[in-house]
């Protein structure tokens, strides 16, 4: 369900974040993050459940886990899940309050939109239900009236999953980004800032 365009100041934007995100605290896939044990090969470490949401209420978080996954699902490859495209939307909702209203809205649209369709949240319907209430948002030709409040709101998730992905390691290294294993060649050995216990370190790219 991806393929969304993006203004290219916007995609500058958030890369200019990358200092700021590679501090945030649970936040260890990203792309600009520190390796640790440069002895261990690999691309991420697999998630864990140590993230708390720094904005998302436990709920909330729930909810945008399973839109980014159906998003850029993990078809063979590495999807939103293993990018940590959630904890990037909602690490992007903490520092921008300007986003905290329409995430918040939108996410609660949803919800009382699932209500009304199939009397449950949308985190609790079933994937058939999840994808029937996301093919009228995303596609023009199923678009339905009234709904338009939701098209909005997943075109924002849409966007920011998409971001998420795209400055991951593991989105970076899916399109064989050069600047990453430069960056990394470059990084001495170990994590410079040892302490910044806001770091969260990766093990670095095989070569």
């Amino acid at each position: 369900m991806a393929g969304q365009n993006f203004e290219r100041r916007e995609i500058l934007r958030v890369l200019s974040l990358a200092a700021a995100a590679a501090q945030f605290g649970g936040f260890e896939r990203w792309a600009f993050a520190c390796p640790q044990h440069p002895e261990e090969g690999g691309l991420v470490r697999p998630p864990g459940p140590s993230f708390r949401p720094q904005f998302f209420t436990a709920p909330e978080y729930a909810t945008l886990e399973i839109l980014a996954d159906l998003i850029i699902p993990s078809d063979g490859t590495p999807g939103a899940k293993e990018a940590g495209a959630s904890e990037f939307i909602d690490f992007m909702a903490h520092s921008h309050p300007e986003l905290q209203y329409r995430f918040r809205y939108g996410l609660g649209w949803l919800d009382g939109h699932s209500r009304y369709l199939f009397q449950k949240p949308f985190a609790e319907t079933t994937p058939a239900q999840q994808t029937e209430i996301l093919e009228h948002l995303a596609y023009q030709d199923k678009h339905r009236e009234g709904e338009e409040d939701g098209r909005e709101f997943f075109q924002l998730v849409r966007e920011y999953t998409v971001m998420g992905f795209y400055t991951s390691r593991v989105g970076l290294q899916e399109i064989d980004f050069p600047g990453l294993k430069m960056f990394y060649e470059k990084m001495p050995e170990g994590c410079p800032h040892t302490d910044d216990r806001g770091h969260q370190h990766l093990t670095p790219v095989r070569n």
